[in-house]
């Protein structure tokens, strides 16, 4: 069982949902983030997804893809996420860890290191899951055995617009959760609409056996509320990004420590106590 599956299934008995905040490595200083994820902690996430700044994003809306022209004009690529992992590792050996991005920097990764190198590194560093924005179910059940091989797990992304079809294919290479995207559009982009994140849901559920984080468009306390009641995990970016651009450095933990601390306490209250408050 990997460290993401035994998060997940931890906190299931527990009747519990997931916290799962996002930040870009390196932003907004590029030695920041290991304090950032114990900070993370600190709040009551769950599990860490860790953005790799890449210059060409796809599905990255302007908050995101700001932060990581940021991070790379601070010089941090993948050696440098890996290592920030690595720093994190030395205080924290249980809270799971995911990267977040795109296929380039792993394939270059690979092409100066040797076949396969991204995976052994990654899971040496202390790495849990991956999950790469452009890759293809139907192309990466090769990439997925070698990460389940070394203790990751490999994630994707499902879309409103995701097919039955398209369902099954993830759901025979995924591992760990799936990342449902609740919006049409690229991150931090539209209003989440409850409605129809809640008819989607039962869909996906048919076809995939792993736990369901829901994701993009949440924002603060009521919305991570009522998503958490039908998804097993609340995924936050772009609104985290906002609370740390910007900010002096002293100020940059302790914000994303007190935004998640809300986030915390809204998930675990009985849905009754939140309804009235």
């Amino acid at each position: 069982m990997s460290r993401i599956e035994g998060t997940l299934a931890t906190l299931k008995r527990q009747h519990r949902k997931a916290l799962i905040p996002y930040v870009t490595a390196g932003f907004p200083f590029a030695d920041i983030t290991p304090e950032l994820m114990h900070a993370m902690v600190a709040g009551g996430a769950d599990v860490i997804e860790l953005g790799v700044p890449f210059s060409d994003p796809s599905a990255d809306g302007p908050v995101i893809q700001k932060a990581g022209d940021q991070a790379l004009a601070l010089g941090i690529g993948l050696v440098q996420v890996l290592e920030m992992v690595r720093t994190f590792r030395q205080k924290d050996g249980n809270t799971p860890v995911v990267l977040m991005g795109y296929a380039n920097p792993v394939e270059a990764y690979d092409i100066k290191r040797g076949k396969d190198a991204f995976v052994r590194e990654a899971s040496a560093a202390g790495v849990d899951g991956v999950l790469v924005v452009d890759y293809p179910p139907e192309e990466c059940a090769a990439f997925a055995a070698a990460l389940r091989s070394h203790g990751m797990d490999l994630i994707f992304l499902l879309a409103p617009t995701s097919t039955d079809e398209r369902m099954a294919e993830i759901a025979s290479v995924a591992s760990g959760y799936v990342y449902y995207v609740s919006l049409k559009g690229v991150t931090g982009a539209g209003t989440l609409d409850l409605g129809a994140v809640e008819a989607m849901l039962p869909r996906i559920r048919q076809h995939v056996s792993v736990p369901v984080g829901v994701g993009f468009g949440i924002r603060d306390a009521v919305t991570a509320k009522a998503i958490s009641r039908v998804a097993d995990a609340v995924v936050i970016g772009s609104r985290i990004i906002q609370l740390i651009d910007g900010q002096p450095r002293e100020q940059v933990g302790p914000r994303v420590r007190d935004f998640l601390r809300d986030i915390r306490t809204a998930l675990d209250q009985p849905a009754e106590v939140a309804n009235s408050a």
